[in-house]
């Protein structure tokens, strides 16, 4: 008789040593699952593609398969691959929304969308309020899944009301825990100096939303019962809290225990402990305290663990407690409710025989939450007989998006070069920064959406100092009095104007707009804030088109952040208004354009009264940017369907032939702008269809069948001449480039995300 055949799964999840709940629990689960589904071949049952938030930091065991860095798209698509050849049977997924690159973790749907097996969704996390985004990105999630796993019954009826989730797609199978023995707690209070003291415990990685205040708080009341009880808080900062503010949550509550007088009764025990010291800590504690603020936690591994180590437990009435807690395994009290926290404990410290009820309580039930016990459920859930054809159909649905294309890796290095101190340099010989020419606001802003752009996506470091050079730079141009940016300024630092163009005013605009939309810090969204509001008195000031339509795209971001600034709502309203008169005044049918000459940046003003329209409910100023974007294409598309852009040397005009060359790449970059505008407010797939074309462009299919990028030095070269190209890599060239490279690696997840 045949062995019955073992089945190979895949988990896509953070992973040990990674120090993170979720790393933990797939260490945990996955560990389980090769026991129970272990061949006698001694062959893996289980391996893992982890997710890593830093590339090549984390030394992965064997059972590591692949690793994929959070905000590299591509390795998404690497991932992929390497699963459907390595005869895997399934895929476990464990979903968390920080876990995974793009808007909400948009970058895992196309993983899943090239996979060859049935997944099966774990989910950490359902919001019953979520963003329209976060919405889109677990409801595809879902659809791509044989079977969605939640740890809470709560998460099954969000599911179906707010994702539209059949009931029979979830199973419900609670958080694993360990088989820990249930005893006296006094052995392993011995350990930790605490012999003969009351001893609560909360532990995990330290982050404001843990609600400790609260515990603390109650604690000076428990000690005025009793004065030995000693709280423990173990576990060390989150490592996202601590790259952004170091110690100071953990100081702070160090602060308020001082102030309280009970810092003898509280014990900080900054570190990540192993499983072996969790088990002591666990095994010593007479109580255990979960505080946290937040209602919608439908998971807590914490919670989960002190459950099924029998420990007395009062928490906050999150989900996830309320269904645990429930039946006398413990007390629920009120959000923020540190009397309740107080009470709960010191009923059970003065009845012995109350608290041990409680213990057992919690005990006898974690005896179904054990590591082995879940592991069958998982294995069951896998082996379920699900028809493939009806996974690959459910998983398939009606995409917008037909972006998929092999895109060159993003490379900075060019970028990087022409950036010293000061800012971005204008102009380059060949490859070489040109320093004659010195800086420009112009560059500057443009330079500071790409580094704010390159952070948004893939969350690169390395752009962080350069974005504060940048920004450094724009605030040094505005002058303050006015909130008019200055434009050109010499290599010695010297500025060679009182004021700038209107275009270098409306491309800061959109700079400090986006990185408001877009920091990757308080600190810089609060001084793009202050510089911006300066602004607001130029914008009636601005007398030209393109200066309005980048103002619009400043506003734009800004409005999405500050969603009820009406000032400045106003603002964008009255900028629109005054973009869509000048196409009225001199569109015709054969002329729809808002100048008597087509010259620079021409896609920026039908993208700004596409968004401009979008964001107002304006139909008709919308419906204009559309029309105009599609002339615009027309006239720069020749009949073998490449693009071909207006050139500088003469430009368009009403009356007269078009100018085929200098083509400039700060043409394609903004088409592909308005394009994707275009195709956010029609959701018509052919805008994708035109943004490649006009991406194309850059890599070869343009009048002179050569590419205006060099590979070597990772520039753009300066534009098409009659002659040839142009060979300088200057900085308008390269940002144009980059911004389109960025647009269109964004675009390839789906419709989904808005970062460009």
């Amino acid at each position: 008789m045949p062995e019955p055949q073992i089945p190979r799964i895949a988990f896509i999840s953070s992973y040990l040593p990674r120090k993170c709940g979720i790393a933990t629990f797939t260490n945990d689960l996955a560990s389980a699952i090769a026991v129970e589904t272990a061949p006698s071949s001694g062959e893996r049952s289980v391996q893992v593609v982890a997710m890593s938030d830093r590339l090549g930091e984390y030394e992965y065991g064997p059972d590591v398969l692949a690793e994929v860095f959070q905000p590299r798209r591509d390795h998404y698509r690497n991932a992929a691959e390497v699963i459907n050849t390595s005869r895997i049977d399934y895929v476990s997924l464990q979903h968390e929304y920080g876990l995974f690159g793009g808007a909400d973790g948009a970058y895992i749907i196309e993983l899943l969308d090239q996979l060859d097996m049935p997944v099966v969704t774990t989910l950490h996390t359902v919001l019953s309020e979520p963003t329209d985004s976060q919405r889109l990105v677990l409801s595809e999630i879902c659809q791509r899944s044989a079977t969605v796993v939640v740890m809470a019954e709560r998460a099954k009826i969000i599911l179906q009301e707010v994702y539209s989730v059949p009931r029979d797609r979830v199973e419900m199978i609670h958080h694993g825990v360990p088989d820990l023995p249930f005893g006296d707690t006094e052995p392993f209070k011995e350990r930790f100096g605490l012999s003969g003291r009351p001893m609560i415990l909360t532990f995990g990685l330290l982050s404001p939303g843990k609600g400790i205040e609260t515990m603390l708080d109650a604690m000076a009341r428990v000690v005025t019962e009793y004065p030995d009880a000693v709280y423990v808080i173990l576990g060390e900062t989150h490592p996202g809290v601590r790259r952004d503010a170091g110690e100071l949550y953990r100081i702070s509550l160090e602060r308020q225990a001082v102030k309280l007088g009970i810092e003898k009764n509280v014990q900080f025990h900054n570190r990540y402990v192993s499983k072996e010291d969790l088990r002591e800590y666990l095994l010593a504690a007479d109580c255990y305290a979960t505080p946290y603020r937040a209602k919608e936690q439908i998971t807590s591994g914490t919670l989960a663990y002190a459950l099924a180590a029998g420990k007395a437990i009062v928490s906050t009435p999150y989900w996830h407690a309320q269904e645990l807690l429930s039946g006398g395994r413990g007390a629920i009290v009120d959000f923020g409710d540190a009397d309740g926290f107080a009470g709960a404990l010191c009923g059970w410290l003065s009845d012995t025989k109350a608290l041990r009820a409680v213990q057992r309580a919690a005990y006898d039930f974690g005896r179904t939450m054990t590591w082995s016990t879940v592991a069958q459920r998982y294995v069951q859930t896998f082996q379920k007989e699900v028809a493939k054809e009806e996974v690959l159909a459910s998983a398939a649905p009606d995409r917008k998006v037909l972006m998929r294309l092999s895109l060159p890796e993003l490379h900075l290095e060019h970028f990087f070069t022409m950036t010293d101190d000061t800012g971005i340099l204008q102009h380059a010989r060949y490859c070489s920064p040109d320093r004659t020419h010195g800086y420009c606001t112009d560059d500057n802003a443009r330079a500071l959406i790409v580094a704010a752009m390159s952070w948004s996506i893939f969350h690169d470091d390395r752009v962080i100092e350069p974005m504060r050079t940048y920004l450094s730079f724009l605030s040094y141009a505005q002058r303050r009095e006015t909130g008019r940016f200055r434009n050109f300024m010499s290599y010695d630092r010297r500025w060679l104007e009182d004021a700038g163009s209107d275009d270098s005013q409306g491309r800061a605009i959109w700079a400090l707009g986006y990185l408001i939309s877009h920091a990757p810090s308080e600190s810089f969204r609060s001084l793009a804030t202050e510089m911006f509001q300066a602004c607001a008195p130029t914008f009636e000031e601005l007398s030209h088109p393109r200066s309005w339509a980048f103002s619009i795209l400043g506003l734009h971001y800004y409005l999405r952040h500050f969603t009820d600034d009406t000032d400045m709502r106003a603002k964008l309203s009255g900028l629109a208004a005054r973009l869509n008169k000048a196409f009225a005044a001199y569109e015709s049918e054969d002329w729809p354009w808002c100048e008597d000459t087509v010259t620079y940046d021409n896609g920026r003003l039908p993208q700004a009264l596409i968004i401009a329209g979008t964001d107002l409910g304006r139909k008709d100023i919308t419906s204009r940017g559309v029309s105009s974007l599609k002339w615009l294409v027309d006239i720069q598309t020749t009949p073998q369907g490449y693009l071909s852009t207006v050139g500088s040397d003469g430009w368009y005009p009403k009356e007269g032939e078009r100018a085929r060359f200098a083509q400039q790449p700060l043409e394609p970059a903004a088409l592909i702008g308005a394009c994707k505008a275009a195709f956010r407010a029609t959701e018509d797939a052919k805008w994708l269809g035109v943004m490649r074309r006009c991406f194309e462009w850059y890599v070869g299919r343009n009048d002179l069948d050569t590419a205006i990028v060099d590979f070597k030095t990772r520039g753009c070269f300066d534009g098409l001449e009659s002659k040839g190209v142009n060979k300088n890599q200057g900085a308008e060239s390269l940002l144009s480039w980059l911004i389109s490279l960025l647009i269109m690696h964004e675009m390839q997840t789906g419709d989904v995300v808005d970062v460009g």
